[in-house]
């Protein structure tokens, strides 16, 4: 029997951990609670991943903290003695087992708020965004021109810079892309060479985004520079260092990113 999807699942944008004054915080209470459970110091320690110096000096200092003493220790006795919570500790237990649910309703109510806002859940998506791409930009779909195997996909990016980017036709339809589409462009550092001077000598590259240089970084082999465009955005081109030192790049120049159409991988969001 298959299970039908769950649509009530809700991302998390938005977390944060429960803290109350001073140290009571969720370790100092996971502590309590392991106290609670275990009645033994070294075993709580162990469950929330203390040494045993440091349980006690989070006892003690709780327990200085504190209106009442919130741990008793009783030692020898037929048992061997133990630690316990004391009345106080375990009404401070049950009040944060109670903030916690509602902390967890709380954060519940402003994710799901946030996933009801397209705006926002737009701005938010590109945040969490994860590759191993150097460069990330957004933009979005001006014009598509097909071919008989390959389309070529014109973006606008923020600033009104405008890239080419070279994709199959099974491509195409797979990313279901159309003029107005919002896009991810990935553009890997070794792909953008970077000019200082166009001249009248004509590129191959289809793309060649005007801005200026404001840092670069060597390695003894090769340099990381980095380009801000007028938009705001900002390429990361790795080139050797015979050449950066060879362009005279230096913060503050003008310099242009020059990449192939083919170099630009496309996603959606």
């Amino acid at each position: 029997m298959s299970k039908k999807p769950n649509n009530n699942i809700t991302t998390t944008w938005v977390d944060g951990e429960l803290r109350l004054v001073g140290t009571l915080d969720s370790r100092m209470i996971g502590l309590l609670r392991a106290i609670d459970q275990s009645g033994s110091i070294n075993q709580a320690a162990k469950q929330t991943g203390l040494s045993y110096k440091g349980a006690w000096q989070m006892i003690e200092r709780a327990n200085n903290l504190a209106p009442k003493v919130l741990i008793a220790t009783v030692t020898g006795g037929s048992k061997g003695g133990g630690t316990c919570l004391t009345v106080a500790g375990q009404s401070l237990l049950q009040l944060f087992t109670r903030l916690e649910l509602q902390h967890r309703q709380f954060l519940q109510q402003l994710n799901q708020s946030l996933s009801d806002d397209p705006d926002m859940q737009m701005l938010l998506k590109r945040q969490v965004i994860k590759t191993t791409a150097t460069n990330q930009l957004f933009g979005i779909v001006t014009a598509i021109q097909t071919g008989e195997v390959t389309a070529e996909v014109s973006i606008e990016l923020k600033g009104g810079e405008q890239v080419v980017a070279s994709i199959t036709l099974t491509e195409l339809k797979l990313l279901g892309l159309g003029t107005g589409s919002d896009v991810l462009l990935l553009i890997n550092d070794p792909e953008i060479i970077v000019v200082t001077d166009l001249g009248n000598h004509p590129l191959s590259a289809r793309n060649c985004l005007p801005g200026t240089v404001i840092r670069v970084q060597y390695d003894g082999v090769d340099s990381e520079v980095v380009i801000n465009l007028p938009s705001g955005d900002s390429l990361v081109a790795t080139i050797s260092q015979v050449s950066a030192l060879a362009l005279g790049l230096i913060p503050g120049i003008p310099a242009y990113a020059v990449f192939k159409s083919n170099a630009v991988i496309l996603g959606v969001i």
